[in-house]
């Protein structure tokens, strides 16, 4: 089952949910995350309960994410009860890719292809129980957490803007500071990988970047192999594009390994708080030598997940210098 949410014409949130190619608003007024939160704290699956509340009408959620009024899957209703967050190095081929971007002497392996390794030999244990924890990294709370079909800002201060087409998994925590899987979805976790190239150190800084997931949201367990393609627009023309791989076939690390070192932290089980965690991924068009422009318009597909994720790139003017926000002594 795929579920997602859009904005209807007077403010209220409506869950849709598809299976095949038809859409239907479920019959309720409650958000995703209501939904999500009543199913985490009375340990009810979300697919039935959403079969149990019904269907109405069909709707048309190509149009609904053309108009951008679809909504990423769930939402907080305080963004900063919402956190967004990631893992890296964790993808079959991920090493290549970064290890050229900090590039040492051939006989000094890089930090990068050292985390790696790491996650080859331990990521995925034989016992069931934890291994290896992986890079971790920030990106942002609810603020940071962009709808499909909304636009994507370049910050002025940045270097780059690129894409990094991954798979999210979604979570809300229950009453009683569990963390429960909502569902998995397509992301951009779109970051500054110029910044991140001038010094390993920089890759917290290239991360607070926004982020988009969506459009919809895939209940159930994640496919051991995922299929998609990342492409960038620039007007009529296509001038990126590439098959990336996900699922854990794919990956040095196990899903429940990656959510184990997150939720291992007390700070990340705190009851009726979201958690947009993303997986990695080894396709950047970076590092086939793209340099994005403004009004580029990023694209990543899966069929497993539905809809494409679209986002437009809009590169952000740096305001005049007596209007920037400078720390006020008190």
């Amino acid at each position: 089952m795929l579920l997602s949410q859009f904005r209807r014409d007077d403010g209220r949130i409506q869950v849709v949910a598809r299976e095949g190619t038809e859409a239907y608003e479920v019959a309720t007024d409650a958000s995703l995350y209501d939904l999500a939160m009543h199913c985490a704290n009375n340990g009810v699956v979300l697919k039935d309960h959403v079969i149990d509340l019904g269907l109405n009408g069909a709707v048309d959620l190509a149009a609904l994410c053309e108009e951008g009024r679809v909504l990423p899957p769930v939402l907080h209703p305080d963004p900063a009860h919402l956190h967004v967050t990631g893992t890296g190095l964790t993808h079959l081929g991920s090493a290549a890719t970064r290890a050229a971007m900090h590039s040492k002497p051939t006989q000094d392996e890089t930090d990068s292809m050292r985390m790696f390794r790491m996650g080859l030999e331990g990521g995925k244990p034989a016992n069931g129980g934890p291994g290896v924890q992986p890079e971790w990294f920030y990106k942002g709370n609810g603020h940071a957490l962009i709808a499909p079909s909304a636009t994507l800002v370049r910050p002025p201060f940045a270097d780059d803007a690129g894409e990094e087409p991954e798979i999210a998994g979604i979570y809300v925590i229950d009453r009683n500071g569990n963390p429960c899987r909502v569902g998995f979805a397509l992301a951009n976790e779109f970051s500054d990988h110029v910044m991140e190239r001038k010094n390993y150190l920089y890759l917290a800084h290239s991360k607070l970047r926004q982020a988009s997931v969506g459009p919809e949201l895939l209940v159930g367990p994640l496919p051991a192999s995922v299929e998609g393609v990342s492409r960038i627009r620039r007007g009529r023309d296509v001038i990126f594009e590439k098959p990336f791989l996900s699922g854990e076939a794919n990956m040095s690390h196990s899903i429940a390994n990656l959510e184990h070192h997150h939720f291992k932290y007390e700070i990340f089980r705190q009851p009726g708080d979201v958690h947009v965690h993303m997986f990695g991924t080894a396709t950047l068009s970076y590092a086939d030598g793209i340099a994005t422009q403004d009004g580029d318009v990023f694209e990543i597909e899966a069929p497993v997940f539905g809809y494409p994720l679209r986002n437009a790139l809009k590169f952000e003017a740096a305001p005049p210098v007596a209007e920037r926000q400078e720390v006020q002594v008190l």
